[in-house]
């Protein structure tokens, strides 16, 4: 199966002209992941990531039922992501630590085979204790080429998640953000769908997806659970 090498994918939106950022492709590895110290800072990104269209899709799968998901051959993975206490970066004195999260499952190589695997359905289903809550959800989606009678050939394609409170998504190991400019990967707001464009996805690709769903207003602590409220590839000629 063919993978593409795009820049920086994870989804962002701008008003501004956009201009689509490249992501690399889902590499090998365990993760790269140290438990006891903070993640280096990404590399600094100049572009704005690119946006959704405004129009509407000519053609679009729900990723929450069992067709949905058997269309890109996705198997969903799920765990719950904790708060720990690590030291603080260097030079932060009077403070010695800091808090990351556990574990930390954007990254294209982490290994995510001693996961439960759930089904499209259960992406719905509602998780969690309430309060400050995070949960990791992992699939791969290869891109087809034909979906029952519509041709996927010279279509854009978007991963439309809508995430009941918060969602951030990172795809192909990569979570594009620019400061000043929307970026579709990142919050988008309280119950705002996040629409992340697959650049330049074509027939056979094959796009690594992780999504930290979250509890918010975080200052509120809600004692609500966390759940999908929709899943689905849009796709626009």
């Amino acid at each position: 199966m063919r993978r593409r090498h795009l820049g920086a994918l994870v989804i962002v939106v701008t008003c501004l002209p956009s201009v689509p950022v490249m992501i690399s492709a889902a590499q090998s590895g365990t993760g790269g992941q140290s438990p006891g110290s903070l993640r280096p800072a990404q590399t600094s990104q100049t572009i704005p990531p690119a946006l959704a269209p405004a129009s509407p899709p000519a053609y679009q799968v729900d990723l929450t039922t069992a067709e949905g998901a058997a269309v890109f051959g996705a198997r969903w993975k799920n765990m719950d992501a904790k708060i720990v206490e690590v030291p603080a970066r260097p030079n932060a004195a009077p403070w010695t630590t800091a808090y990351d999260i556990q574990p930390r499952a954007g990254d294209s190589g982490f290994d995510d085979s001693s996961w439960p695997t759930i089904d499209a359905k259960g992406l719905t289903d509602r998780r969690g204790g309430g309060g400050i809550f995070m949960t990791w959800f992992r699939t791969s989606l290869t891109i087809p080429a034909r979906i029952g009678t519509f041709d996927t050939a010279g279509t854009k394609a978007v991963l439309s998640v809508t995430i009941d409170d918060y969602a951030e998504i990172w795809v192909n190991g990569q979570l594009p953000r620019v400061v000043g400019y929307p970026s579709p990967s990142i919050i988008q707001g309280f119950n705002l769908p996040n629409r992340v464009p697959l650049p330049e996805a074509k027939p056979g690709d094959v796009f690594q997806v992780a999504i930290l769903a979250m509890n918010g207003p975080i200052s509120v602590a809600p004692p609500n659970p966390v759940f999908f409220r929709e899943a689905k590839i849009e796709f626009f000629r």
